[in-house]
């Protein structure tokens, strides 16, 4: 399962840059109602409220923001009725590619997505032709320098982490969880002054598909114009593009 690291790590820079136009605001206010709506407005409670709280602090939205979000999911103020809508296809070298969204318009969200697919030189398939290659777990990065990894290890499968896997690579190592155990073995990581990147619950690829070349440039663009639909909350795709390729092409240096 390795190889997410330094995705999810230029990810998470572009989400801070994304915070700053406020394109991001627009998905977590829609993730905090939607989660609200169907689990509640407790937190403690609701994992999926509680995990979209927190993805709102760390990209520092307001506390009124997130207040007036949950307040619309659980019917205290008027609001849009998000629907929860899954999109599956293919991308560039065969790629596998999964797409969630938060729409209030089934319609114009279907033909965006299909027109997306389209044009940066993907196709869009029929539901479950690529969901079965993903699972639901926890991911957690921790960066190496200062860490042992005996005692790293020690603290995370005592808490319930399934793996840890040492991506010498990036210099980190990678903690997956199911997404019961995800808070537990974070608040652990935590409470044990481990440093974290990153921690999300994602959609881990059984397999991964080795792309370089205009291959890799077609899908990073790919999933770049879905994720600047406002209706896309996240994408997932089975890629592997090595490292120093993959900085460059987010760089726009190739």
């Amino acid at each position: 399962m390795s190889g997410h690291s330094k995705w999810a790590t230029i990810k998470h820079k572009k989400a801070k840059e994304d915070a700053k136009r406020g394109r991001l605001f627009t998905k977590i206010i829609r993730e905090l109602t939607s989660a609200a709506r169907s689990g509640g407005g407790n937190s403690e409670t609701n994992p999926a409220l509680r995990v979209a709280m927190d993805h709102a602090k760390e990209c520092n939205m307001p506390k009124n923001n997130i207040d007036n979000a949950i307040k619309r999911g659980t019917g205290d103020l008027d609001g849009v009725n998000y629907e929860e809508i899954n999109y599956e296809g293919y991308g560039p070298g065969g790629t596998a590619v999964l797409v969630e969204t938060l729409t209030d318009n089934k319609k114009r969200c279907a033909a965006e997505i299909r027109h997306i697919f389209s044009k940066q030189g993907g196709s869009l398939g029929e539901a479950g032709c690529v969901s079965w290659m993903f699972h639901k777990k926890g991911m957690i990065i921790v960066p190496k320098e200062g860490v042992d990894e005996a005692k790293l290890m020690d603290i995370a499968i005592d808490a319930g982490a399934e793996d840890i896997q040492d991506v010498a690579e990036d210099n980190v190592f990678e903690i997956y969880t199911t997404p019961d155990s995800f808070e537990k073995v974070k608040k652990a990581l935590t409470e044990n002054k481990v440093k974290i990147t990153i921690s999300e619950v994602t959609m881990i690829p059984q397999s991964y598909v080795r792309i370089t070349g205009k291959d890799a440039e077609h899908m990073l663009k790919l999933i770049e114009v879905l994720e600047e639909s406002d209706d896309v909350q996240m994408v997932y795709a089975n890629f592997d593009i090595p490292s120093s390729e993959m900085e460059m092409l987010a760089a726009g240096d190739v």
